[in-house]
């Protein structure tokens, strides 16, 4: 475990492998981290085939400085492109699970000549409007603006999801699929049919509006949103392994 001081002060932590490039870079979900099941196993594949690779937590996320509550999809953007900067050398392949998705979108735009390809897991654009603020009630919607805060049960947790107004209003600022989305590399989006946090209507919705010459989608019929069973995380291992071969020829 190493640690990064990035130039908005917020100290991350990560775990570097090295190895060739292109490397490859994981991205984490909302209130993940980058010990779960799908980071690990990159890791391990990337020690097996000699692949440099990258996983750190975003703020407020696992070991890193910084209260959860506090932060936003801006703030984890840029720390991951503070990662990216300063722990890799080239061209990336960026993998990004759920929210990690749409903050491998935002790296895409600010940091075009490091990304090699993009690989999205249950990629999740745009989720803080769509999902959270559409799905809001009158009163969850009162209860945000008047206390800032507004809580959601979770599946994966006792304790609910505390969603702040700061979240919803950032989010507004970093939206990819309401404009221009060029994405001038290989992309592969792997979607379970049966995922309830991301629905299949977004990885399609994704897929239509990005530009691209290179762009596909596999749907995985029955799996959930961890998509973390073995034949899936092998899926998640061999798209990674497309899209360096492509990015490489």
């Amino acid at each position: 475990m190493e640690y990064l001081e990035t130039p908005q002060g917020r100290r991350i932590a990560y775990n570097r492998t090295a190895g060739q490039g292109p490397g490859v870079v994981f991205l984490g979900g909302f209130k993940s981290d980058m010990e779960g099941t799908k980071a690990l196993y990159l890791q391990d594949w990337a020690e097996k085939t000699g692949r440099a690779f990258l996983r750190f937590d975003y703020s407020g996320h696992g070991q890193s400085s910084e209260d959860f509550l506090d932060g936003c999809i801006g703030d984890w953007a840029e720390d991951a492109v503070a990662a990216i900067s300063a722990l890799t050398e080239g061209p990336q392949v960026l993998v990004g699970s759920s929210m990690g998705g749409w903050i491998a979108l935002l790296v895409s735009r600010a940091l075009p000549e490091r990304v090699a390809g993009l690989v999205g897991v249950a990629a999740a654009p745009d989720f803080t409007e769509d999902s959270m603020w559409n799905g809001f009630s009158t009163a969850q919607r009162a209860a945000l603006d008047e206390h800032g805060q507004v809580e959601l049960p979770s599946e994966y947790s006792d304790e609910p999801y505390i969603i702040t107004r700061k979240l919803i209003e950032d989010g507004r600022r970093h939206l990819v699929l309401r404009d221009y989305l060029g994405l001038p590399f290989p992309v592969r989006l792997l979607q379970g049919t049966a995922d309830l946090d991301v629905p299949q209507e977004v990885a399609l919705r994704l897929l239509a509006h990005a530009e691209g010459e290179d762009i596909r989608l596999t749907l995985v019929k029955g799996a959930d949103h961890r998509f973390s069973t073995p034949d899936c995380l092998d899926l998640i291992a061999a798209s990674v392994g497309e899209v360096l071969a492509r990015a490489d020829g």
